[in-house]
């Protein structure tokens, strides 16, 4: 791997990363206490099992868009748009409260994540395949934001 790609490389995996990290820091600053109160359906993982998951996504995902742009550069219009939902997700769930809003949200997210992995399988079978465990855990967290918002919801 030259200079040029390995720059490339690091990038794609860095902007997840660090991203996630900096939205995750903004968006569930202050919250914590708010979100301990809420009541949370038997399945719900403990709260240190998410930064430690999605540190590990958000690598995989920045490797699989790394592999699938070098060879298919218009791969990563559907990895924008999943990411930037990614990000949007935080804040209408924890920072503003928005847990139905938020549920559809992520029902998008997961679709935009279920195109990107298809566009970067055509690319990229590797990089397709990387894709999985995280539309797998958003699958998983599309579950887990409905109950949460079920859960909670007041009812008049």
């Amino acid at each position: 791997m030259n200079v040029l790609n390995g720059k490339k490389l690091a990038a794609s995996v860095l902007l997840p990363v660090v991203g996630g990290s900096i939205i995750g820091a903004v968006a569930n600053r202050n919250t914590r206490e708010d979100y301990q109160q809420l009541k949370k359906p038997s399945f719900s993982p403990p709260g240190w099992v998410f930064p430690v998951v999605w540190t590990g996504l958000y690598t995989v995902m920045g490797i699989a868009k790394y592999r699938a742009s070098v060879r298919k550069p218009a791969a990563a219009l559907p990895y924008n748009i999943q990411l930037g939902l990614n990000f949007l997700w935080s804040f209408l769930f924890f920072r503003w409260g928005l847990r139905g809003t938020a549920f559809v949200e992520i029902a998008l997210m997961l679709g935009a994540i279920t195109w990107t992995t298809y566009e970067f399988y055509q690319a990229d079978t590797v990089a397709g395949t990387l894709m999985m465990p995280y539309a797998a855990w958003v699958a998983f967290a599309l579950g887990l934001n409905y109950s949460i918002w079920s859960l909670n919801r007041v009812h008049s």
